[in-house]
């Protein structure tokens, strides 16, 4: 159902198997480790002359980066060892194709910019991204959604490993093309939301240039409530999931509008502290294994004093969307594993007695008032709190604008401030690409099939019952589905080898390559063996690595005539006189199991099934 109060914004990012960017290197995961990179980066200003604060945010964290590579998957250009070269072509074929069939209006020239992104996960320091187009439209069952842009960028390196100094990353997935496309803030329902991702998802598959796989497409999000801020939660993967972040991303900013509320009748922003304290004395003989273990590290405790904001950090108990969660999650952003908080304590090992010592150094008051510890490195611990200390100030306001992580439950976690326009500046290093209108027009004139157009065809054209069809024209193997048609199959025997048997091989661990499968098919058509021995045949060519003909000799299943078989069949009759005299027609299914041992392969089991039975009335 819409909801007025909801407003959201979708962005969808999807892989393209085109080959990288801006270099030639082949868009596959490797992970062979032949050469380390190491980089410290730092923010710059954009061409407005302002610092990005997303950017000045990862700075301060003071990682080193590492960055794995290969020759195989990355050169020189990942490395920023080398210019990048001219826009991938193909790629921006496929991402106007998109704007063709979203009715986008796409750029006379694509210039690529140069976007800040110091969180390691480019050697550059920035990521290139090119507008291609804007405006257009898509259908869902609330009404037309507008489309906002439509963009080409490089995927981020893969991470591998994540610490609180330094951050591991692997080459191969940097400059794979990543087709962006953003939705105006029209969405008004979660459903809405995973409505319209799938309608993006299923056209940009419709291209055939989509890459397939855990990883190869995220969803981002921009939400919004009444009194709320627009917050980005980045990284969804899962489609069925899309619902359950809005959902939970609503109540988490309705549960701090209220909580901006209540605050402000117990405390206020002048209260909090200028920063936080070394509070290590206190623990010097602590049980708690944790603070414990950060001591002998050479670590130190650090508190940050919350008046009047005892009762309000919450308790694991109370809702999954509790202020000291928040908290906790702006200090992991600057390095520590964690924080405890007055309201969960005593706990972890932390004593009644230990919490009245750190009250009485921060000169706080136990009814009244909260604080929070980071027991960790001295820098961190500092860090750690000062951004705790952000989160606090802006809870009077009700909710931050910034950027959270999506987590595999459905929830999110602080990652970094809503990014602003000052991280882009131009690329000085990739010409633009000009979009003539002969290109354009011959982009309209070969638009692909969109599934539902698939479906229908399938089911008119074809006779396809509408399960099936409907599963065919959603596949990335529709495309093999139609050639193998226009090869001369049956259309209900190339839907079961491209929807079940050839899943089924794989399912057993052997790779079926399409030519394996064309070839099989082929067979079958000619008639080298029949239908319900498909499986079998692919089955024994894939796990023994034999031509589709060794693999029909192999098993014996060269075809027999019909008077052959029924002189088979005959001779099973007969050899179970007794049992067809005592149960006439009632033996049927004992003999045809007989009959299909002696001729699974050979012959169709409708055939086998007749002769059967014609030879039990003769006998009876």
């Amino acid at each position: 159902m819409s909801d007025p109060d909801l407003v959201c914004g979708l962005e969808i990012h999807q892989q393209l198997d085109t080959g990288k960017l801006f270099c030639d290197c082949p868009t596959e995961l490797d992970e062979r480790e032949e050469v380390t990179i190491t980089r410290r980066l730092r923010p710059t200003q954009s061409e407005m002359g302002e610092v990005d604060r997303a950017a000045l945010a990862e700075a301060r964290k003071g990682r080193d980066f590492s960055y794995e590579a290969s020759s195989a998957t990355a050169c020189l250009v990942e490395a920023d060892e080398e210019p990048p070269h001219a826009l991938n072509q193909q790629a921006l074929d496929v991402a106007l194709t998109i704007a063709a069939m979203t009715d986008a209006r796409p750029a006379d020239e694509v210039h690529t910019m140069r976007k800040i992104v110091i969180d390691g996960s480019n050697t550059t320091g920035f990521q290139r991204t090119a507008l291609v187009a804007k405006g257009g439209s898509i259908e869902i069952s609330e009404g037309e959604i507008e489309l906002e842009a439509m963009a080409l960028e490089e995927d981020a390196a893969r991470i591998m490993q994540r610490g609180s100094r330094q951050a591991r990353y692997r080459l191969d997935r940097l400059g794979i093309p990543l087709v962006e496309i953003a939705t105006a803030p029209q969405l008004h329902s979660p459903e809405a939301v995973r409505e319209a991702a799938q309608r993006i998802g299923t056209m940009i598959r419709a291209t055939g240039q989509a890459k397939r796989g855990l990883g190869t497409i995220r969803q981002d999000l921009n939400i919004s409530v009444p009194e709320g801020a627009r917050v980005e939660i980045k990284g969804v993967q899962d489609l069925d999931l899309l619902p359950t972040y809005v959902e939970q991303e609503q109540q988490r900013q309705r549960t701090f509008v209220e909580l901006a509320d209540r605050l402000s009748k117990t405390t206020s922003p002048e209260a909090l502290p200028e920063g936080p304290v070394d509070v290590s004395d206190v623990f010097e003989h602590t049980d708690s294994s944790v603070v414990e273990d950060a001591l002998a590290a050479d670590g130190e405790v650090w508190a940050l004093a919350l008046p009047g904001f005892d009762g309000h950090l919450g308790t694991r108990e109370e809702t999954d969307h509790r202020l000291g969660r928040e908290l906790a999650g702006y200090a992991r952003s600057q390095g520590a594993s964690g924080l405890f908080h007055t309201d969960e304590l005593p706990a972890y090992g932390i004593t009644e007695h230990e919490i009245g010592q750190v009250h009485e150094a921060l000169g706080t008051d136990p009814d009244e008032d909260a604080f929070c510890l980071v027991a960790a490195d001295p820098d961190i611990a500092q860090r750690s709190l000062e951004a705790a200390l952000e989160r606090a100030h802006t809870a009077f306001e009700g909710v931050p604008e910034e950027t959270r992580e999506a987590l595999e439950n459905g929830l999110t976690r602080y990652l970094r401030p809503l990014p602003g326009s000052a991280r882009m500046y131009p690329e000085t290093d990739v010409p633009p690409a000009t979009i003539d209108p002969d290109r354009m027009a011959a982009i309209e004139a070969g638009l692909p099939e969109l599934p539902e157009e698939k479906q229908a065809r399938y089911q008119e054209e074809l006779e396809l019952n509408e399960e099936i069809a409907a599963a065919l024209a959603t596949s990335e193997h529709a495309g093999l589905f139609d050639d193998l048609v226009a090869e001369g199959a049956e259309a209900s025997v190339a839907a079961s080898s491209v929807l079940q048997i050839r899943p089924q091989v794989e399912d057993e661990g052997h790779e079926v390559p399409d030519e394996l499968l064309r070839e099989a098919v082929s067979a079958l058509t000619d008639g080298a063996f029949t239908k319900d021995a498909l499986e079998d045949v692919l089955l024994e060519a894939a796990r023994e690595g034999l031509a589709i003909e060794d693999a029909v000799e192999e098993l014996g299943l060269g075809g027999v005539s019909e008077d052959e078989a029924r002189e088979i069949v005959e001779g099973i009759v007969d050899d179970n006189a007794e049992m067809v005299e005592n149960q006439g027609m009632g033996a049927m299914g004992a003999l045809m199991g007989q009959a299909m041992g002696e001729l699974k392969g050979k012959l169709e089991g409708e055939t086998v099934n007749r002769l059967v039975r014609e030879a039990i009335q003769e006998r009876i």
